[in-house]
């Protein structure tokens, strides 16, 4: 406990997590002129327009700016210290190594959640209250179907920002891990899509930014989001967060500071 409470007060204190934060509460005003937006284009429609349109939900831009966030606070979690030097200190403090790691892991990975989930739900809520009793379709949702997709999208960013943070212990440098996870967010699904069939469909589905909606898929959206039932995309997603840990724990544990 004491090890999560000084790792605490070091991530909340430094400016790159109010920065992220900010960024975030941002975004989450962009939902709601997003909303305002939708709310104004529906009243200029005709009945027939309005039948057969389709527009994205309220949360849509804080959906784009959530997974870099995550990803720049996983990586900065672990990277700002190797780069001031600050990690010898908390080694100091902290000589067991598995303990220092395993209490940012918990910080990084809970942080994301919440904020994640707080973001997104303040977005949905606001779009509801904004668009009012327009019938818009990505707006009104039933509460039953919102939730697990807002929870399902929460634990994908959480989960991107521990792949982050394993990747930063192993790779010490933030340049380099928010370019390796930068690839794995936005380049990877591009060259996914461009594999042949059924080739391309599987390979997408793995990918870490496909598995939220495979898991709970987005209210209103038609046909199959993948090849994974929700299970599978869930233990998938496991997987990643495994994987990273592992591989930057094993790093973390045995090389000098």
């Amino acid at each position: 406990m004491d090890v999560l409470a000084s790792e605490w007060l070091k991530l909340r204190s430094v400016r790159s997590t109010a920065w992220i934060l900010s960024v975030l509460a941002a975004f989450v005003l962009l939902c709601g002129l997003w909303s305002w937006y939708i709310a104004s284009y529906w009243d200029g429609l005709t009945p027939e327009r309005r039948a057969t349109i389709q527009t994205a939900p309220a949360e849509q831009p804080l959906v784009l700016a959530l997974p870099i966030c995550a990803a720049v606070l996983g990586a900065l979690a672990i990277t700002a210290e190797y780069a001031t030097g600050m990690i010898r200190g908390s080694l100091a403090a902290v000589p067991r190594r598995p303990a220092l790691f395993a209490a940012k892991a918990v910080l990084v990975g809970g942080v994301t959640l919440v904020t994640g989930l707080a973001c997104m739900t303040v977005a949905v809520a606001a779009g509801r209250l904004i668009v009012g009793d327009r019938a818009v379709p990505s707006f009104g949702a039933p509460v039953s179907e919102q939730v697990p997709h807002l929870l399902a999208m929460a634990a994908s960013a959480a989960v991107i920002a521990l792949v982050a943070y394993g990747a930063g212990a192993a790779l010490r440098s933030t340049a380099a891990t928010i370019t390796a996870v930068v690839v794995l967010l936005m380049v990877l699904p591009s060259i996914a899509n461009l594999l042949p069939a059924p080739w391309g469909e599987r390979a997408t589905s793995v990918l870490l930014t496909n598995l939220a909606d495979q898991i709970a898929a987005a209210p209103g959206s038609s046909g199959e989001m993948g090849t994974l039932s929700p299970a599978g995309a869930i233990a998938m997603l496991a997987a990643y967060a495994v994987a990273a840990l592992a591989a930057g724990a094993v790093t973390f544990v045995r090389r000098d500071s």
